[in-house]
């Protein structure tokens, strides 16, 4: 029995699908962007009531400093007046005892002019002492301010940065959904036309070669998933060898030669005549040309034109790989090796991917004992560089060194 209703092609559906993920996601973009708005209003009110406290302390220790001094030379000056009121009514035979009195309870007075009044240098001391103090309080409170400032910046970037993370993570869980269901739905359907349709031995091939093509894409994605899983958890342990790059590198462009056919890629390879021998994991960098090709595929325009070129540079091995793409802006560059970056929006972005294989190059790479670079191709294009240290010996045996992916 047949169903009712008739599949509809395999390109037809290619071409009509929505992104499921896509869905919820002006909700969710919205819902972050009022958090962080949120956030942004509750620092600059934090900012404002600092700085505005911070004045206030400063105004109100200088008000209180100058009333101290001048109440206080108010004070002795009262007491200067009743020291010589005093003076003046006490009994000739007692002058002398008060005098010691008041010498040995008041030294901010001079005694011995007439009449009596405030030292001037006990004076000038207190205010000098009340002067320090106020300094001391006006170099406190810079410090105080940029401490707490400090404080907030670091709290600030924090939090931007979780909100970037979450933000990417969502991006990965959208384009992993995607990148899962859509090979499914095609596969049912592909399933689907060949179950309940009379085909021919062509159209049978055809619809196997359309199921394998996807399968192969379920693989891709599983397999970039499940490397990223090792390389955060450490699970797995590889041995290092020491191999000859010049085969490794070819081993994996051929490998990968069904890929760039079907891109219609014009690869031009450079590869030297002498040994290059470096401790290498080949399935691991495996992944990272792949990764790699797969980049430059992506990003390239109608003419895709990819080289790539392995030479020697001082003590390490460089196997670049560059395209004639559209290049990637210099704010941007400093992020591609992020887990889960992708850039550009997530709703109008046209270009596939999990925002993990680049991840995965220089995380692979530097287990490796390497390090990966991206720059720039004049006038427009980017080449990644892999750089792995060189390997002495030349006896093809099992390098000493091991690596977790």
């Amino acid at each position: 029995m047949k169903p009712q209703g008739t599949p509809l092609p395999a390109a037809a559906w290619q071409s009509n699908r929505v992104n499921p993920a896509q869905l919820p996601l002006n909700s969710w973009i919205s819902s972050l962007r009022r958090s962080q708005r949120t956030m942004r209003a509750a620092f600059a009110v934090i900012i404002v009531f600092l700085v505005v406290q911070v004045i206030w302390w400063t105004v109100f220790q200088h008000q209180y400093i100058q009333r101290t001094v001048q109440q206080t030379q108010t004070q002795w000056q009262s007491e200067a007046s009743l020291a010589q009121l005093a003076l003046q009514s006490a009994r000739p035979e007692s002058r002398s005892a008060l005098m010691d009195s008041l010498q040995s309870q008041s030294a901010h007075l001079n005694l011995s002019s007439n009449p009596i009044s405030v030292n001037a240098a006990a004076l000038e001391m207190f205010k000098a002492r009340q002067q320090r103090y106020l300094n001391m309080f006006n170099y406190e409170v810079p410090f105080f301010l940029a401490v707490m400032l400090t404080g907030l910046w670091v709290i600030a970037r924090s939090a931007k940065n979780d909100f970037e993370l979450q933000r990417r993570q969502q991006n990965f869980l959208m384009a992993a959904t995607h990148e899962f269901r859509t090979p499914i739905s095609t596969l049912r359907l592909l399933v689907e036309t060949a179950q309940y349709r009379e085909l021919d031995r062509d159209k049978q091939l055809e619809l196997l070669h359309g199921m394998n093509a996807e399968v192969s894409r379920l693989q891709i994605v599983s397999e970039r998933v499940l490397a990223t899983a090792r390389l955060e958890q450490g699970i797995g342990v590889q041995t290092l060898e020491t191999r000859d790059l010049r085969g490794v590198t070819q081993q994996l462009l051929e490998a990968n030669r069904t890929k760039l056919s079907a891109a219609n890629v014009l690869l031009n390879v450079s590869l030297p005549d002498a040994p290059v021998r470096v401790a290498v994991d080949a399935a691991a960098f495996g992944i990272v040309v792949s990764n790699l090709l797969e980049n430059a595929i992506k990003y390239t325009g109608e003419v895709k034109q990819i080289t790539v070129a392995l030479e020697v540079n001082g003590a390490s091995a460089e196997l670049s790989v560059s395209d004639n793409g559209i290049g990637i802006d210099a704010a941007t560059r400093p992020h591609i090796f992020d887990q889960f970056y992708r850039a550009g929006n997530e709703l109008t972005r046209s270009a596939s991917g999990l925002g993990l294989g680049l991840y995965l190059v220089r995380g692979i790479t530097e287990l490796m004992g390497g390090r990966v670079r991206c720059e720039p191709i004049t006038p427009h294009g980017t080449r990644f560089t892999v750089s792995l240290p060189l390997v002495a010996d030349a006896s093809p045996r099992t390098a000493s060194r091991r690596v977790q992916v």
